[in-house]
């Protein structure tokens, strides 16, 4: 019968409003699902949610009114090769009237005639800006009940749900990624506070048990290709303490071996486990393992054994490998500490070979010791400064370290300060001060490093970046529409004569906002900031600009460019501006080195699963010595050309395309030209 469409839309207004007021990610599931069960029909259902990369995260099913969660592994299947994979991957719904006659239908023993499984099916995508961010799916039992119509009501119901699952999805991942890094922020408060290694093994275990909520932790340590347990918490853990396995071995052994964490859901037979990981008188049900890190290297691992509640979250691996990562770094300090405390030396025997100035003061403050950095630091000679106090060298912060020394514990405090010297000027310094034994006495010890590179390279950088947004950005801006108002005032008659000098204007005005970005970007990039947001992009599509924006350059040398691509080429997935500067950067850089009337090639390839791209020039060729460091910032090659530069096109190229995860190189014989071959990431 004939859908009544004020009727539709009041429906599709009610579950837009209903699924917008949530934003649990659950709770935005179930309402989905019984939105379309209730006003599509069917019997059960089904729904699925998708991260960034197409990879299922959550999912629910509704059988009759019950509501199944955390099914995601179960319906893994029909994402592979079932109706919602096809959904998925041809971004449209789909109507299966008898899922006995299409091939796209998972067939199981349920489905069979004389039973009451799946016999009809819709199945409809849930999109935003383009993406599918899940599948929704809904069953009947008797062929043939689902029509177009329902077809149609369906993807109405799943468009309104697209966006409302994805808000869940990315409340949901906010407030996962909270609650990690509260954990791993608490981790390192306490593990930072541990002095000694019996504390460290200590507090790390507790860390870990509380956070991952389970019966039994344990730690080891990697020591002669062996992984020894030299710590446990839990009941009847004490078994597992000096136990040894060879790495390798069992799931620690392997965990060391492969440097990766590994989650076991369920522990089907215990030959899994090394014999040193078997825990007399407890069954283990489940286990999660992480490798503990310290100066690149793995140095042991943290188990964790049967989570309370039955199961791991599935935050568990990455917890537990932030929580190695901070053991790592404790460990190697309560190393440090022990072999300090064992060494039982003055502290004067290590001051005189230190480069930082070190004063050591009682506990009011007043000096009994300083290295000869700190005379030359100071201008003071050494014997004069012990008759100061430490508030006389350096401005204190007592808000860190106490009115009166009482917050200086064997835990190193820091903080900067300005340090006074005996010609009256002053030096910016960072303070590590921490609690000591001097001569049998307790003592503190203050260590000053100079920073004033630092500092000076602080404020070169905080200058640059003011002048580039304020000196440079808004002027040029300024510049450019006075070019493009003055381009409208000129008269007809006048066009075609000033259009040429417009267009050098324009094309100069776009080659310092090249720089200008170019300079932030390298200023981000050097910061470990991911590169903006990508598309899809031909590089046919980006040749054509960049060809175009160097055209005046190259026209003016009677230069020629040759595009050489090769084969069927895949889009490419960039930073599309970031990716165009690259480009221009290699071709401009091609046209500079390139003799009058020389030729120049640009050619692209697959090579795997990235694209091979390539500017060839007839230039001078750099030097094997040089290759490297030519992409290093401020750098410039001496040549007979005279073409000079400010040395950073090539420093952004590197920079722009690593945060793509590419490479960059110079290919090169002196007197031969040289070719700059870089890769980029392409759609699958």
């Amino acid at each position: 019968m004939p859908v009544d469409q004020r009727a539709v839309l009041e429906l599709l207004y009610q579950t837009s409003r209903e699924f917008a007021s949530a934003l649990d990610l659950n709770t935005v599931l179930t309402r989905v699902l019984f939105a379309a069960l209730n006003n599509v029909g069917g019997e059960r259902g089904s729904i699925i949610v998708m991260d960034d990369q197409g990879r299922p995260i959550d999912s629910a099913i509704v059988y009759g009114d019950q509501l199944h969660q955390n099914t995601t592994q179960q319906l893994r299947g029909t994402l592979d090769q079932g109706l919602a994979g096809w959904v998925i991957r041809q971004q449209q719904a789909a109507l299966v009237p008898d899922t006995s006659q299409d091939s796209r239908w998972v067939r199981r023993a349920d489905d069979a005639a004389d039973r009451s499984g799946a016999k009809c099916a819709i199945c409809a995508p849930l999109m935003t800006r383009d993406k599918v961010v899940g599948v929704l799916t809904i069953v009947h039992s008797t062929p043939h009940t689902f029509t177009q119509e329902h077809l149609d009501l369906m993807q109405a119901i799943a468009d309104q749900a697209g966006i409302a699952v994805l808000n869940a999805r990315l409340f949901s991942e906010s407030q996962r990624q909270a609650r990690v890094m509260t954990i791993l922020a608490e981790g390192a408060a306490n593990l930072s506070q541990a002095i000694g290694m019996g504390n460290i093994f200590e507090s790390t275990l507790t860390q870990t048990r509380q956070a991952m909520q389970v019966e039994i932790t344990a730690l080891g340590l990697v020591e002669d290709d062996q992984v020894v347990f030299r710590a446990a918490s839990g009941p009847r853990s004490e078994g597992l303490i000096l136990r040894r396995m060879p790495i390798g071995e069992g799931v620690a052994g392997l965990v060391v071996r492969e440097g990766r964490g590994v989650v076991i859901p369920a522990v089907a037979s215990e030959t899994l486990l090394s014999s040193a990981e078997k825990i007399p008188g407890v069954q283990v049900r489940a286990l999660a393992c992480a490798p503990i890190h310290a100066q690149g290297k793995v140095i042991g691992v943290i188990e964790a054994f049967n989570p309370i509640n039955k199961q791991f979250n599935p935050d568990s691996l990455l917890v537990l490998t932030g929580l190695g990562s901070l053991a790592g770094t404790a460990i190697t300090k309560g190393e440090l500490f022990q072999s300090l405390d064992t060494a039982r030396k003055r502290y004067l025997d290590l001051f005189d070979d230190s480069i930082d100035p070190i004063l050591i003061t009682d506990l009011t403050g007043q000096i009994l010791e300083a290295n000869l950095q700190a005379g030359r630091f100071s201008g003071h000679p050494v014997p004069d400064l012990c008759r100061f106090l430490i508030g006389q060298v350096h401005d204190i912060n007592f808000d860190k370290v106490g009115q009166a020394f009482e917050k200086i514990s064997e835990a190193t405090l820091h903080y900067e300060s300005t340090l006074y010297s005996r010609q009256g000027t002053t030096y910016p310094v960072s303070i590590h001060v921490r609690r000591v034994k001097f001569d049998g006495k307790d003592a503190f010890q203050w260590i000053m490093r100079d920073i004033r590179e630092r500092k000076e390279l602080d404020t070169l950088r905080e200058d640059l970046a003011a002048m580039i947004y304020h000196d440079l950005r808004s002027p040029l801006a300024n510049i450019l529409s006075s070019v493009e108002m003055l381009g409208a005032f000129i008269p007809a008659e006048e066009k075609d004569t000033a259009e040429s000098i417009l267009k050098i204007a324009r094309h100069s005005i776009d080659r310092i906002q090249r720089l200008i970005s170019s300079l932030l970007d390298i200023n981000r990039l050097e910061q470990n900031q991911p590169v903006g947001e990508r598309q899809t992009i031909s590089i046919t599509a980006l040749l054509a600009d960049v060809l175009q924006a160097v055209g005046p350059g190259r026209e003016s040398r009677g230069q020629t460019i040759d595009l050489k691509i090769t084969g069927a080429l895949k889009e490419l997935y960039v930073d599309t501006d970031m990716i165009r500067r690259v480009l221009i950067n290699l071709t401009e850089n091609a046209v500079k080195y390139t003799p009058v009337n020389g030729h120049i090639t640009i050619g692209a390839e697959m090579h795997e699963n990235l694209m091979r791209i390539y500017v060839q020039d007839d230039g001078p060729g750099i030097p094997e010595a040089d290759r490297e460091r030519i992409f290093d910032k401020f750098t410039r090659l001496k040549n007979h050309t005279g073409a000079r530069g400010m040395g950073v096109g090539l420093a952004f190229c590197k920079l722009a395309v690593q945060g793509h995860g590419g490479k960059i190189w110079a290919e090169s014989s002196p007197g031969q030209g040289a070719q700059f071959v870089f890769t980029l990431p392409t759609v699958e």
